[in-house]
Parts: structure tokens; C-alpha cells; sequence
């Protein structure tokens, strides 16, 4: 089979985003925020140039994206970095507070065509996967800490989320984007206009900070994942031969329950996955944290 175009796979990939980001959002929304982050990004791409965004009230869905065929004269590699940009960015600003399972679905509307032919030009949205679901729990993790510093601060003081026109984001109590100024305009709890953000500032803004300040945090996500003996072995086993229920809980010396536990924690972790409703298998992210065990295992055995 022919591989495929980069107007192709970048094509099925954007409608795949403007999909999954519409759900969470209105279309017009989503289609503009993409837009505006392919703009902003064409400084570090200029082949993005190529791409345009319509505004889906105007046109059908056939017809939103427009892509020329000049970008699959570029190298795959440089547009597989392009992808990774945009794909990481629109979660991040879209659904990043509440669309934990938006690489999953992604994955699915993308399909698995698109998703063996992104390998090619070096983007895992397994990978992806693993990020966006460290970024979660950092970002309910910081949620926490701050509800409980709140506790400790002085209502007297000087707040930092208290804007210029005397309003926190606890005054606001609805927003509403305009499509035709292009901005987000917010709301009181009574209804009263607080104030009114231009969309492309904030989005240039926060591409720029993203690109120049992303570091990866893949790593320390496998690290925050502690299995138990017992769920390590279990992965082995998997790895190295098929198996049914029982005989793996044999093997484990554990009961029918307390392998129904473990295989739901690994599933939960997604280290699993099901290939089928009775069938599961590992993930590449369980093949790489056993592979990540075997390395430290001959590091200490040399050492």
C-alpha cells in the first residue's frame, strides 16, 4: 500500500481535533482556536501556511479544511513535528482541565491507518497519550494544593487572579464567544460584562510560551506508576506468552479476585488493553516500563 500524502494524514488528523474539540466546545469555537494555533505556529513551520481553517457556519464539512498539495513536497519529518505541535496544543488549551480521555478518542476518529502512518513521520500518540494523562493529574495535583494555600492567605492581601477591572475568576460567572470580533467576552453571575479577551492574543501568546517552554514529561510519568511484584509479573507473562484467566492466576498464586484487581489496575494505568471483550494484551506503555525494568535490572547486576 502507497503511503499516504502529508496533506492526507494532516487533513484526517485536523478533522480528527475539530471533532473531538467540538464536542467539548461549539464548532465555531474549535475551528477558530485551531485555526489561530496553525497561524500562530507558522512562525516555526512555514509549510502551515498551506492550511487554512474555514469558519464551519459557512461552509460544510467537506470544505472546512483546505489544504494545498505544495506541503507534501516537505520533508515528513518536519510535518510530523507540525502535527505533534498542533495535536499538544490543542489539548492543552481546549480540553486539558476536563478532556482526560482526548488522546483516546482521537486515536479512534484518527484510526489505524493515520495513527501506523504518524510513526513514520516520529509522532507516537501513545506517547501523547501517556502525556496528556500526567498533565491531568499534575494539573489536579496543583488544584489541591492551591484550594489549600487559599486557606492560609489573608483576605486583606493582594490577589494575583484579580484583574485590572477589579474582577476575579470567581466573579465570573458565564462567557460567550463572538465569532465576528474574534474575542470571548465574560460574564458576571448577574449577568453583567466584566470583560472582553481577544482569542488571538491569548492563543499567540500561549503557542509561544508552550513551544519555548515544553519540556516532556513522559519520564516522570512512568515513574509516578508503582506496580506491585505481583502486577510486574503478571506483565511478563503477557509479554512473553498467550495465556488465559486461570492459568496466569495459577501461576501468580493469587485468587480469582485479587487477579481481577490487578488486571484492573493495569487497565486503569492503561500497561493493558482490550483487543477484543474477552482478550487483553499490553500497551506499548507497559512493554516500555518492562523494558525500562530489564535495563535497571542489568545496570544494578553489573554494578
Amino acid at each position: 500500500m502507497a503511503a499516504l500524502k502529508n496533506s492526507e494524514v494532516l487533513e484526517s488528523i485536523l478533522r480528527a481535533l475539530f471533532s473531538v474539540a467540538s464536542r467539548r466546545t461549539t464548532q465555531t469555537f474549535a475551528a477558530t482556536v485551531i485555526g489561530t494555533i496553525i497561524k500562530t505556529l507558522e512562525q516555526n513551520y512555514d509549510f502551515l501556511r498551506n492550511v487554512h481553517i474555514e469558519n464551519p457556519e459557512y461552509v460544510n464539512a467537506e470544505g472546512m479544511i483546505k489544504i494545498s498539495s505544495e506541503i507534501d513536497t516537505f520533508d515528513h519529518a518536519q510535518v510530523g513535528k507540525a502535527i505533534e505541535a498542533i495535536i499538544r496544543i490543542v489539548y492543552m488549551d481546549l480540553v486539558g482541565k476536563t478532556g482526560l480521555f482526548f488522546m483516546k478518542e482521537l486515536k479512534e476518529l484518527a484510526g489505524e491507518e493515520i495513527i501506523a502512518e504518524l510513526k513514520s513521520y516520529g509522532v507516537d500518540l501513545g506517547i501523547l497519550q501517556t502525556e496528556q494523562r500526567y498533565l491531568h493529574r499534575q494539573q489536579r495535583r496543583k488544584k489541591q494544593e492551591a484550594h489549600q494555600t487559599t486557606k492560609f492567605k489573608d483576605a486583606g492581601k493582594h490577589r494575583d487572579d484579580v484583574s485590572l477591572l477589579g474582577y476575579t475568576w470567581k466573579n465570573v460567572g458565564s462567557w460567550k464567544y463572538d465569532p465576528i470580533q474574534k474575542t470571548c467576552v465574560l460574564y458576571s453571575k448577574d449577568g453583567k460584562e466584566l470583560d472582553r479577551l481577544n482569542l488571538d492574543t491569548i492563543i499567540e501568546s500561549y503557542v509561544t510560551s508552550l513551544t519555548e517552554e515544553y519540556e516532556d514529561p513522559s519520564s516522570a510519568y512512568e515513574e509516578e506508576v508503582m506496580l506491585t511484584e505481583k502486577e510486574i509479573e503478571l506483565l511478563k507473562i503477557l509479554y512473553s506468552r498467550d495465556m488465559d484467566a486461570e492459568t496466569a492466576g495459577v501461576i501468580l498464586h493469587v485468587s480469582k479476585i485479587e487477579f481481577e484487581r490487578i488486571v484492573r489496575r493495569l487497565l486503569q494505568n492503561e500497561l493493558l488493553h482490550y483487543v477484543s471483550f474477552n482478550e487483553i494484551e499490553l500497551t506499548e506503555e507497559g512493554i516500555n516500563i518492562l523494558v525500562r525494568k530489564d535495563l535497571e535490572k542489568k545496570v544494578n547486576e553489573s554494578s
